[in-house]
């Protein structure tokens, strides 16, 4: 699954992101915790190797516990400091602050040397629909950015205060050029950060199943009844379609439904707790 996303307002937004950097303290990297490895841009290593850098795992509600606790892990090997994190809720907010705080500690001191009270200046990044502007409103205690369930919503970069002393910049999803991973291709389009409309529905929930099928077959199996260890992609899809009563005149199963439903599941985690993405797997790690 070779997907080719990389649309105008793309490339127009990461010529900006390159240029507001000089006002950048700290670089804030979203990251869907249950795939941190699929929604990193690779790029951002590059782009931000001379920022301090933290990451967020958001959406942690919806991963395995103990693979976001390994993920944490992975980044703290390569110096970077990182948490678990749910923008709907505010359980994290004042350990995402201090996050923050701690990575431009070294800043804020040298400049209270000179005698300046420093404000802080974070970029916020990620790919699309990881959940940026969530995190921004959060932390704000209002709503300050642009807020969907769909990736594309924030169009530009956007200020936003939080106290006197740390401001957050809101940055579009940046995707990269290309997905030319399979797997991790099929791990954002799994968790809804590419616009369901430039693939196949149906061969991309019955792709899910099939990988659910080896994750938690258990919890899935509990959630479609009729599903078997041993089936193909497409007899998973159909599964669903007998199991929830998806049949159209004349007996035809009704899979562009079924796949609709199997989505809008996953995503919501109405199906089970998972992470696509293993930190034991052979892939690039981030760097420093």
């Amino acid at each position: 699954m070779l997907i080719q996303w990389y649309p105008g307002h793309m490339a127009k937004a990461r010529r900006q992101l390159t240029e507001s950097l000089k006002l950048i303290d700290v670089v804030v990297e979203i990251v869907d915790a249950r795939a941190p490895r699929a929604t990193r841009n690779p790029d951002f290593d590059g782009l931000f190797k001379d920022k301090k850098r933290v990451v967020l795992l958001n959406k942690s509600d919806l991963a395995s516990p103990a693979l976001t606790k390994a993920w944490i892990a992975e980044y703290k090997k390569n110096d970077i400091e990182a948490i678990e994190f749910v923008a709907t809720n505010s359980a994290k907010k004042k350990a995402a602050l201090e996050l923050m705080e701690n990575a431009a500690k070294e800043k804020v001191e040298k400049s209270l040397a000179k005698g300046v009270k420093k404000t802080v200046r974070a970029m916020i990044v990620g790919i699309p629909n990881v959940g940026k502007s969530t995190f921004i409103n959060r932390i704000a205690g209002t709503n300050r950015a642009q807020v969907g369930d769909k990736p594309g919503v924030t169009k530009g970069q956007q200020w936003v205060k939080i106290t006197p002393y740390l401001e957050l910049m809101d940055t579009p999803g940046l995707l990269w050029p290309k997905l030319e991973d399979p797997q991790l291709a099929r791990h954002v389009a799994y968790i809804g950060s590419i616009k369901d409309d430039i693939m196949d529905t149906e061969e991309l929930a019955a792709s899910l199943l099939f990988d659910l099928m080896r994750i938690c077959p258990e919890e899935l199996a509990a959630r479609y009844k009729k599903l078997e260890k041993d089936m193909a992609p497409e007899e998973l899809l159909e599964g669903v379609c007998k199991s929830r009563g998806f049949v159209l005149g004349g007996g035809v199963l009704d899979t562009e439904r079924a796949a609709h439903i199997v989505l809008d599941e996953f995503r919501a985690g109405k199906i089970a707790r998972v992470t696509l993405d293993d930190p034991r797997e052979e892939k690039n790690a981030p760097e420093k």
